[in-house]
């Protein structure tokens, strides 16, 4: 009786020490993207804690650290109230953006009427389409509303936003829609469906977009900076930039204030970094 050949085992491609070496490369890499990525934040705070005369010295310890920079910054000028127009702009385009666009990714996701498909073409098409390019029409419909110089000019415009629509969409279209049924069955309407059943099954997807929002609007500079010329109404990018032109040789006191202005952003992403990746994953086209 002949016994059957052993199967010869497929030889690597790569030996031990080759894929030792590849690791080693992919580290160092990453090693040097990565310091790429925090010297510059590293180096913010250490001008934000220098004096003056010793901002621009090389190096990255303070001989003599202070914080006469910070001091000024919440005392010298109405950076509190920069701050305050921040919170408030964000987290009011944050709470309406989120409500607004759960329904309509919900409609688009869910509800068979004429046209859904342009529609969500139309409205996911404005991804390809910067701010720059629209903010002088943005600007004139905004003046002829009457809303310069207001937090409705600052409020509305930015609530719109196709990429959380988008988001919505696709985390919907993931949902079973058996769990639907049954809420239909149970004679619910679509508001019913929407308030009871998709709300609460859309907690994750609203927490990450709420960080990504949130954070968008504290950063933001060109929209607030064009519609916004009252001092009272600046947030704290725009407070910033006029800082550097008020004192231009003061890089000490601007660092400060962008170290107050970082604090917010690295706490929420250090601590909601993973719902910010899941709402990366959950992107994905169906």
């Amino acid at each position: 009786m002949n016994r059957p050949t052993p199967r010869k085992r497929p030889q690597p491609y790569f030996s031990a020490g080759q894929v030792t070496l590849v690791r080693v490369i992919w580290m160092t890499v990453a090693a040097i993207l990565a310091a790429m990525t925090i010297f510059p934040l590293l180096w913010m705070v250490s001008i934000a804690f220098k004096p003056e005369q010793e901002s621009f010295s090389p190096n990255l310890l303070p001989d003599a650290p202070t914080l006469e920079n910070f001091v000024y910054v919440m005392t010298g000028v109405p950076f509190v109230r920069y701050m305050l127009n921040s919170l408030f702009v964000s987290v009011t385009v944050t709470v309406v953006a989120l409500f607004f666009h759960s329904m309509a990714g919900y409609a688009l996701a869910r509800l068979r009427f004429p046209g859904r498909e342009l529609i969500f073409l139309a409205i996911f098409s404005t991804l390809l389409v910067s701010l720059p390019v629209i903010i002088v029409p943005l600007f004139i419909i905004v003046k002829a509303m009457g809303m310069l110089n207001s937090y409705a000019g600052l409020i509305v415009p930015a609530i719109f936003n196709a990429f959380g629509i988008f988001l919505l969409r696709q985390y919907y279209l993931s949902i079973p829609r058996e769990i639907e049924e049954a809420a239909v069955v149970d004679g619910a309407g679509y508001w019913r469906v929407y308030w009871s059943v998709i709300l609460p099954l859309s907690k994750p997807i609203l927490s990450a977009l709420a960080i990504l929002f949130f954070l968008a609007n504290w950063n933001a500079f060109l929209w607030p900076l064009t519609v916004a010329s009252d001092q009272k109404l600046w947030v704290v990018q725009v407070g910033i930039a006029n800082f550097k032109s008020e004192y231009s040789a003061a890089w000490n006191y601007m660092m400060a204030a962008s170290t107050v202005v970082a604090i917010p952003t690295l706490a929420l992403f250090l601590i909601f970094q993973r719902q910010i990746m899941d709402s990366i994953k959950t992107s994905g086209l169906k």
